[in-house]
């Protein structure tokens, strides 16, 4: 297939970074990253999880950081939660969060149990509430979210046809409320995914659903993140979650210190070497990814920290 001539990513270091570190952050230091993302170039930034602050207490601010950051026009702001209250307390901010729900299912059953609690008949159970809550609330859903597609710590290898398996349930639950869905996100929630497994579900389910829009989000636990972003790219996805600096990781995967999503400068760098626009400003992503680890106080996996773009590296040869 030929390579996109542009990508959509979606950065989400903020929601998906402050989740996960140990130490608690100030709440003005999450709005001050938020900020400097917002003059990137994103169109996408996901900026806090409506959660319980009990199980994930970096985000028990949720709602001092959407208040206090300062929204740039053009740009999609969005939060994450998983239940009515979290819905609840996002509606609150419809007028300046992007609002859309997601048919959230795991491909491991294993991660589901110990993520949120439920097994394969309780996602599916817990979805359709979720669908229901939705359109009630008038809130559109967007996209069917397979975690754990590549593979899973707690069961090991997950195949292409559970992967497809996964996408049916979601969109049969789509269709029991009349609601199409054309999105689906393949997560690697785990750092399983390697460039052969990206290709085998990637091929699988366009094998089932030609028409379906796949985008991928990649962690890099094992190095393997930025290959299997390329790998992608030459399959032609064009839509991409990334972290600025590689800020994140999930706490329920059982490996503590690992990195997190691909870093989102990373990316944009290898899309613009290969001549695929993204509309970022690379050097803004990187100095906000410098922000970032000075926000944390320890070192954030992005090598492009350290040692900058190329297009720096050309002018100044130049």
């Amino acid at each position: 297939m030929d390579l996109p001539n542009s990508v959509v990513i979606s950065e989400e270091g903020p929601r998906e970074g402050f989740q996960i570190e140990q130490g608690p952050i100030a709440t003005a230091d999450k709005i001050a990253l938020i900020d400097a993302l917002s003059n990137c170039g994103l169109r996408r930034i996901q900026i806090a999880s409506f959660v319980n602050a009990k199980h994930v207490p970096g985000w028990a601010d949720a709602e001092a950081v959407v208040e206090g950051f300062t929204a740039r026009q053009g740009v999609e702001y969005s939060a994450l939660w998983f239940n009515e209250g979290g819905l609840r307390r996002a509606l609150a901010f419809g007028g300046k969060l992007t609002l859309a729900g997601f048919i959230s299912l795991s491909a491991s059953e294993a991660f589901a149990i110990r993520n949120l609690n439920r097994d394969r008949a309780g996602q599916l159970e817990a979805m359709r509430k979720y669908v229901g809550v939705h359109q009630e609330a008038g809130v559109p859903i967007a996209k069917i979210i397979v975690m754990a597609a590549f593979g899973c710590n707690f069961s090991g290898d997950v195949s292409p046809t559970t992967v497809v398996g996964t996408v049916a349930d979601g969109l049969a639950v789509a269709r029991e409320f009349g609601v199409e869905v054309r999105d689906v996100a393949l997560a690697d929630s785990m750092g399983w995914a390697t460039p052969g497994r990206v290709a085998a579900a990637v091929g699988a389910v366009r094998d089932c659903w030609p028409d379906v829009r796949i985008a991928l989000h990649l962690h890099d636990t094992r190095g393997q993140g930025i290959a299997c972003a390329y790998e992608g790219l030459r399959l032609g996805v064009t839509a991409f979650d990334a972290a600025v600096a590689g800020l994140g990781g999930c706490p329920f995967a059982g490996q503590p210190g690992a990195p997190g999503n691909i870093a989102t400068e990373e990316l944009a760098l290898l899309c613009d070497e290969m001549g695929i626009a993204t509309g970022l400003d690379i050097e803004a992503l990187i100095e906000a990814g410098r922000l970032a680890e000075r926000i944390v106080g320890h070192r954030l996996p992005s090598a492009a920290l350290r040692s900058g773009s190329l297009a720096a590296f050309r002018k100044r040869a130049a």
